[in-house]
């Protein structure tokens, strides 16, 4: 079965960014599992400027509490501001979850999140049974249970936080023993509850679809919402007259305070090219 192509609402906020035009868009994320993210960005705004923050040092946030997350996510912010950026993506549903209504009231730039896809979920899934993959934090927050109250009503949403899954992909381990033998544990649970559909609710875990797709089989859809920000991005930029008018190809810089000596060899397979990494204390 295709992937679901979905479209996110995320509320509007009428925040015009003091950046020109022409600055970069900034991205961060608990580690490398926003990349994710940023390919989706890169393709749809090929001309933009891009800066990427991998706050890998603190992943994952799913085991943090909300005030430490919120503490994080303005600390990345600010230096991703102090690098020019007109405009910041929350690539991390745990991070948005816990900090994006703070970060809104606190910066005068558009501030774009994530959020478990369960709306587009609920709509695609034929059995009425849809499953969520997700951290810990972000099946406990207060936004997720917004989400159950306002799209989870008419469906049965059997939910799994993947302890342990978000570090296996931060090394890199795409296909190891180790992570296949967790995505079987987690997803194990969501089939046996007849699930047609499981939401990706972690930037991560795009990372590790083939293998999901191995373990879940062709006939459940798995959706999750990095093209849909994208696309969001880009009509916040839209209306507000922010997207670049240059028309190279914009350039992507990287920036890790991971303290593993494979951080670059990571992020580079994942971003699957070259990519220009700066290390952070």
């Amino acid at each position: 079965m295709a992937d679901q192509t979905i479209t996110l609402e995320i509320k509007n906020i009428p925040i015009k960014s003091a950046a020109p035009a022409d600055a970069p868009i900034g991205v961060f994320d608990s580690g490398v599992g926003g990349i994710s993210v940023l390919q989706h960005i890169h393709a749809l705004l090929p001309h933009e400027q891009l800066l990427y923050l991998a706050d890998s040092k603190y992943a994952p946030y799913g085991s943090k509490t909300p005030g430490e997350i919120q503490s994080r996510c303005f600390e990345l912010a600010d230096f991703l501001i102090a690098q020019g950026a007109k405009a910041i993506v929350v690539a991390c549903n745990t991070a948005t979850a816990a900090a994006i209504d703070l970060m809104r009231a606190k910066y005068t730039l558009p501030i774009i999140g994530m959020e478990p896809a369960v709306k587009p979920a609920a709509a695609a899934s034929k059995n009425g049974v849809i499953g969520v993959l997700a951290t810990v934090g972000t099946l406990k927050s207060a936004q997720f249970a917004g989400l159950l109250e306002s799209y989870g009503r008419n469906v049965n949403v059997v939910t799994q936080g993947c302890i342990g899954l978000v570090e296996c992909i931060e090394r890199g381990e795409l296909d190891s023993g180790t992570t296949r033998g967790l995505l079987e544990q987690y997803c194990k649970p969501l089939l046996d509850e007849g699930a047609d559909t499981i939401v990706l609710g972690c930037t991560h875990y795009p990372f590790v679809k083939p293998l999901i797709r191995q373990i879940v089989g062709d006939g459940v859809v798995l959706i999750d919402t990095g093209a849909a920000v994208a696309k969001h991005l880009q009509q916040r930029l839209t209306a507000l007259d922010l997207l670049t008018r240059q028309h190279q190809a914009g350039s992507v810089r990287f920036w890790t305070n991971s303290q593993s000596a494979d951080a670059k060899r990571v992020i580079e397979t994942l971003w699957g090219e070259v990519a220009v990494v700066e290390f952070l204390n």
